[in-house]
């Protein structure tokens, strides 16, 4: 057999070397594939794919009326549902995000890291670091550091009442004073969807199974932090909701009022995982009393 040439040799050597380089890079390193809104209305503006962190996914688009009073704006920062494995901002524009822009808000529609791309803590981190970008960034979009709401639903609930709730021994992230947490239908107890009758499989692929799994899963529900001074929280779910149990979001809410923290429960009939956009309607119309009622209130917008 003839040797192979030193120079052939390098070249395998370099090649093998890309190859590896290539098959260990992280998946969170992958391109986004490019996701597109309903088409939006002449009288908001968007500026898209802001970077509140290193990672690809950690990005978040920034809505607004085009036409604001010159006084600061509330705000709110959204997060999509999606079980912690699908990604998609664009998805939470017309339940979450338009009800906002419709009444003043300045509204920051957050991507994050899903499970095949970092498993959990990741998405809690993300979301806690988007939510610090938001109040860094106040004075450059005019909004009220005071007035900045979180919201989301499902997956995106979940975040929503872990950016709002975790306290700053959680270790999770850097911890902001929001002003109210509005929850649709969001997960409490991760430790309940990893296995029993309401194990849930997209649960198991963002908290995947190990000797610390029940431990870190406890870390990521938010009925693990409840405490009395924690802000206002209203919470929307569906009342025949499977997907994620209904005795989650009833037991979030007895735990609040033992302990003194302002909240309101919106138990809508009929509904499943998630509302129609007729249900949303009058949820809508109690999420925003309940904000008015706690001070925090948006200019309707220029339409």
């Amino acid at each position: 057999m003839n040797p192979i040439p030193s120079s052939a040799y390098r070249s395998i050597q370099l090649l093998a070397l890309i190859v590896a380089v290539v098959l260990s890079a992280p998946a969170q390193q992958s391109a986004r594939p490019p996701a597109a809104y309903p088409p939006l209305p002449d009288w908001i503006s968007i500026q898209r794919d802001i970077h509140y962190d290193r990672y690809p996914a950690t990005i978040l688009d920034v809505l607004q009326p085009k036409k604001r009073a010159a006084a600061k704006a509330p705000a709110v920062v959204v997060f999509h549902g999606g079980g912690w494995i699908h990604s998609g901002k664009e998805t939470a524009y017309t339940s979450l995000c338009r009800p906002y822009l419709q009444r003043g808000f300045v509204v920051f529609n957050v991507e994050y890291r899903v499970a095949s791309q970092a498993t959990a803590p990741a998405a809690v981190t993300d979301a806690l670091d988007a939510t610090h970008w938001v109040f860094q960034h106040a004075r450059q979009y005019n909004i009220d550091p005071k007035k900045i709401v979180i919201t989301g639903g499902s997956a995106g609930g979940h975040l929503a009442l872990m950016v709002g709730m975790t306290p700053k021994s959680a270790h999770l992230g850097p911890i902001d004073p929001v002003a109210a947490i509005i929850d649709g239908y969001g997960i409490t107890d991760a430790v309940e969807l990893l296995n029993g009758p309401h194990h849930q499989e997209w649960a198991n692929e963002w908290i995947p199974a190990s000797p610390q799994c029940v431990e870190l899963a406890r870390s990521v529900s938010p009925m693990t932090y409840v405490r009395h001074d924690l802000p206002p929280i209203f919470i929307v779910q569906g009342a025949d909701d499977n997907t994620v149990p209904t005795e989650q979001s009833i037991r979030l809410h007895d735990a609040l009022d033992m302990d003194g923290v302002p909240n309101e429960i919106d138990m809508v009939p009929n509904a499943k995982h998630g509302l129609s956009r007729e249900q949303w309607g009058p949820a809508d119309e109690k999420i925003f009393a309940f904000l008015k009622a706690h001070g925090i209130e948006g200019p309707v917008a220029v339409q």
